[in-house]
């Protein structure tokens, strides 16, 4: 082995642990994990050596803010914060007013290295730990955490790291909300590139999440609420190794609110304008029936020339659940009907069914339950009859189904929030939603302003 070893442990013993290690590993996981912890102490030793050095220049006193005094050094006082190696101490000069003013004490090095009274964690491992409860549960990313940097945090602490910086996200959401109500529009963001005449999808949907009845009491009955889910995406168009077009959904966007409709059309309506959907050429709304949704979408979108679709799959289902009340859903003749009308309804001929459907309901000659489902099912279609051509939208290129904003609801909501066991309070649920939209809308760095990450190119 090269002399390098030698010359580090003359300046720590501790090094000679990860030393051995590093020898004694038989396979390359252990080498790299003896490795880790090496690096982990000679960063430390780095970093308390060049901090001591910092310390002990000189430095100019400024005035006390309240007697005008320059303040005087009292010696030095230790510092020791945690950080992505581990615990790193130095002890820098501490000054005071001679006048003893309250309130007079600084530490010039601490405000020049961004840390703040009584800081005991830095900024890069609260990032850290906030980005694993983004996605795991607390007590996995207190393990994870001690797996990557050895320092051993509480669920407590990283609960306390989601609520500040959640609390901050949210603040921030509701000043731009703020703004755009005073009628100052947010700033509309950058397109990607290949992406500037593709077409904006919007939809929305809701999905249960557990709370606890009552915050900070785990007892009692849960209570169901529901999460409004809104994705904003651009469609990228390509061609498949068999030469069939395909589309896959680029730069997306997503809106949730605990909360009714009205709770969740300004947040749709802040994102939307975000993404330029003035100026989009073309929009389209995919929803399923949802009379909330429908309504958002005639007082917000449809005055902007947005494209409605009602999502396919749920008109089907509901023709499929009208032949069932009608006809017995074992039988063949069940089945064919319910096909030719499905198949009809997807190719174009959506008034065809429409008729067939009136013309059952004038008959008045089905049965009482089956005369009420069908009626409903006309209607329905009827309203919807500019939004159920689906053979015009997918020549246009549209997507007919609803299952992108089925699916936003299942990996930002179900997947975080519906864990064996979990229930929420109102205001842990909404900071950690909160923390959870900032990550997946590429927003969660503009939290953490003194961190600049190193490329990954």
């Amino acid at each position: 082995m090269s002399c390098l070893p030698e010359t580090l442990c003359q300046s720590d013993e501790q090094i000679q642990v990860f030393l051995n290690k590093l020898q004694e590993a038989q396979t390359l996981v252990m080498m790299i994990m003896a490795v880790w912890g090496l690096i982990r102490r000679i960063a430390v030793r780095l970093l308390e050596e060049e901090l001591s050095y910092r310390a002990h220049q000189p430095q100019c006193w400024p005035r006390c803010a309240k007697c005008g005094q320059f303040l005087r050094s009292k010696g030095f006082k230790k510092r020791q914060p945690r950080t992505l190696f581990g615990t790193i101490r130095w002890k820098r000069r501490v000054g005071y007013c001679p006048q003893g003013c309250r309130g007079s004490c600084r530490a010039l090095l601490d405000e020049r290295l961004g840390l703040r009274a009584y800081q005991r964690s830095s900024d890069e491992l609260r990032r850290l730990g906030c980005a694993l409860v983004v996605f795991v549960p607390f007590e996995t990313a207190v393990r994870l955490l001690r797996q990557l940097t050895g320092i051993m945090l509480s669920a407590d602490t990283l609960w306390r790291w989601t609520q500040e910086v959640g609390g901050q996200m949210m603040a921030r959401v509701n000043q731009e909300l703020k703004q755009l109500e005073q009628g100052a529009f947010p700033e509309q963001e950058a397109i990607e590139a290949g992406l500037e005449q593709s077409p904006l999808i919007i939809g929305a949907d809701g999905v249960m999440v557990p709370f606890r009845p009552q915050p900070n009491i785990p007892k009692g009955k849960t209570q169901w609420r529901e999460v409004k889910v809104g994705i904003l995406a651009r469609l990228k168009h390509g061609l498949t190794k068999t030469g069939h077009k395909t589309s896959c959904l680029a730069q997306r966007r997503l809106v949730a609110v605990l909360g009714c409709i009205d709770q969740f059309k300004p947040y749709l309506k802040l994102e939307a304008l975000r993404q330029g959907v003035p100026q989009c050429r073309q929009v389209v709304w995919l929803s399923d029936g949802g009379r909330g949704f429908w309504r958002l979408f005639r007082q917000l979108l449809q005055p902007l020339g947005v494209i409605g679709i009602l999502d396919f799959y749920h008109g089907a289902q509901n023709i499929s659940k009208t032949a069932k009340h009608w006809l017995d859903g074992r039988t063949h003749q069940c089945r064919r009907w319910f096909e030719r009308l499905r198949h009809q309804l997807r190719h174009g001929e959506e008034q065809k069914v429409i008729s067939e459907l009136s013309r059952l309901v004038d008959s008045k000659q089905l049965p009482e339950a089956a005369q009420k489902t069908m009626e409903n099912l006309q209607i329905y279609l009827t309203i919807h009859q500019e939004h159920i051509q689906y053979e015009q939208f997918k020549q246009m290129g549209f997507p007919i189904g609803s299952g992108l904003v089925e699916s936003a609801c299942k990996w930002l909501v179900q997947q975080r929030f519906k864990g064996v066991g979990m229930r929420w309070s109102e205001a842990g649920f909404n900071c950690l939603l909160h923390m959870r939209l900032a990550w997946v809308n590429h927003r969660f760095d503009s939290h953490f302003p003194l961190m600049e990450l190193p490329s990954t190119n």
